[in-house]
């Protein structure tokens, strides 16, 4: 896997619309031992053995052969690659997975942060992949979206920071298609209005408002008393979480008819992080000490 693809959350991404409603179902095993490497793994420089994995997945719902074949289809990507010590085994990540993770570490924890302001350009970007090429199709929709761009209409794609055109150009041309795609930035024309474009571009924000509503019904006065139960809060939060960055587009209050959600959930996230972090920490420490 290339370190420059993102880091998406579960679920499978044919159509974006039918993917977002899927993101917001159950995690996966996977997901969550995505969520693990990032959040417990990835400050540290240090193997994690199988047991380790096992117990704090376990911790979090998952049985054993189902976390053991997460960790199987996680190496099979390229993200972790094992060593036999004995006849235990323990786990390192790759350099493309500690890459993908930093990224993704640095979309999550950065989301929402701050508000930006408008400066009422758009980068418009136009690429047509034929149908019979859906493996591109699905990397182009997923990287595209990932930069929190809309799409209003068949091979157009919008997003309202113009400043994002590097981000775009690196994507298309990773991929190939520099030569059938073209962009422009600029402001909106006579024809037609703002809001219409965002209605056309996103059509489930009410889908992401409505999760972001039920994030912060989940964590705002959630509990966690012990180390193990933080850890378990802490990591029910960061796979909560992660899956807003690629859903939300971040739109800047300009395009909005109301107060949007996000500032508040993503307050309540970074105040629960806090929270747990410590706690959450030590007990993975304990962990790795038992592996």
């Amino acid at each position: 896997m290339s370190a420059a693809a993102p880091l998406e959350p579960d679920a499978g991404w044919d159509e974006v619309p039918s993917a977002r409603r899927r993101s917001l179902g159950g995690p996966s095993a996977r997901g969550l031992l995505l969520t693990i490497l990032g959040e417990f793994v990835l400050p540290r420089a240090e193997p994690v053995w199988t047991a380790a994995f096992v117990e704090a997945l376990a911790a979090v719902g998952v049985e054993e052969k189902a976390a053991r074949q997460a960790l199987a289809r996680t190496a099979a990507e390229g993200l972790v690659t094992p060593s036999r010590v004995g006849r235990r085994t323990r786990w390192d990540l790759t350099p493309d997975g500690r890459d993908l993770l930093e990224e993704g570490a640095r979309r999550i924890y950065g989301f929402l942060r701050e508000q930006r302001r408008w400066d009422g350009r758009w980068l418009v970007l136009a690429v047509t992949v034929p149908e019979t090429q859906r493996a591109l199709r699905h990397k182009l929709r997923t990287r595209l979206t990932w930069a929190g761009m809309g799409s209003p209409a068949p091979g157009l794609w919008v997003v309202p920071y113009a400043d994002r055109a590097g981000e775009v150009a690196r994507i298309v041309e990773d991929l190939g298609i520099a030569s059938s795609a073209m962009s422009w930035v600029g402001e909106s024309g006579a024809i037609g209005r703002p809001e219409d474009v965002v209605a056309a571009a996103w059509t489930s924000l009410g889908e992401i408002e409505a999760a972001y509503g039920d994030f912060v019904d989940g964590f705002e006065n959630r509990r966690a008393d012990g180390a193990e139960a933080a850890f378990v809060a802490q990591v029910g939060l960061v796979q909560a979480w992660r899956r807003f960055p690629f859903l939300d587009p971040a739109l800047p209050m300009e395009l909005l008819d109301h107060d949007w959600p996000g500032v508040r959930a993503a307050t309540v996230f970074h105040r629960c992080h806090e929270r747990w972090h410590r706690r959450a920490q030590a007990h993975w420490e304990t962990l790795g000490a038992d592996g």
